[in-house]
C-alpha cells in the first residue's frame, strides 16, 4: 500500500471512531466494539514496535469515554511518514 492509500484509511477509520459521537447512548456500545477492531487495524496499517504501540494507543483511547475523539490512525500516519521519515521503508 502507498502511503496516500493509508492516509486515506487513516482517516476513514477515525472517521468511524468518531461515529460514536453522533449517536447519544449508543456511542458507548459501539466503541466497545470498535476498540479492539481498531486496535487490530492499527497493528495491520503501521508495522513493527511502533504499530503495536500504537494500537496498544489507539485501543485504550477509543475505550475511554470521552477521548475518542483523539485522531490516532491520522497522527500514526503524520508521525510514520512526516516526522520519522519512513516513507520509503513503509510504501512497500
Amino acid at each position: 500500500m502507498n502511503k496516500f492509500t493509508i492516509l486515506f484509511l487513516s482517516l476513514l477509520f477515525d472517521g468511524i471512531g468518531m461515529i460514536s459521537y453522533t449517536i447519544l447512548g449508543f456511542g458507548e456500545a459501539t466503541d466497545a466494539v470498535w476498540a479492539p477492531i481498531s486496535a487490530w487495524l492499527m497493528t495491520k496499517l503501521y508495522k513493527g514496535k511502533e504499530g503495536k504501540i500504537a494500537g496498544v494507543i489507539t485501543f485504550i483511547e477509543e475505550a475511554i469515554p470521552g477521548i475518542d475523539i483523539i485522531p490516532t490512525f491520522t497522527l500514526m500516519w503524520i508521525y510514520t511518514y512526516i516526522i520519522s521519515n519512513k516513507s520509503s521503508e513503509n510504501s512497500k
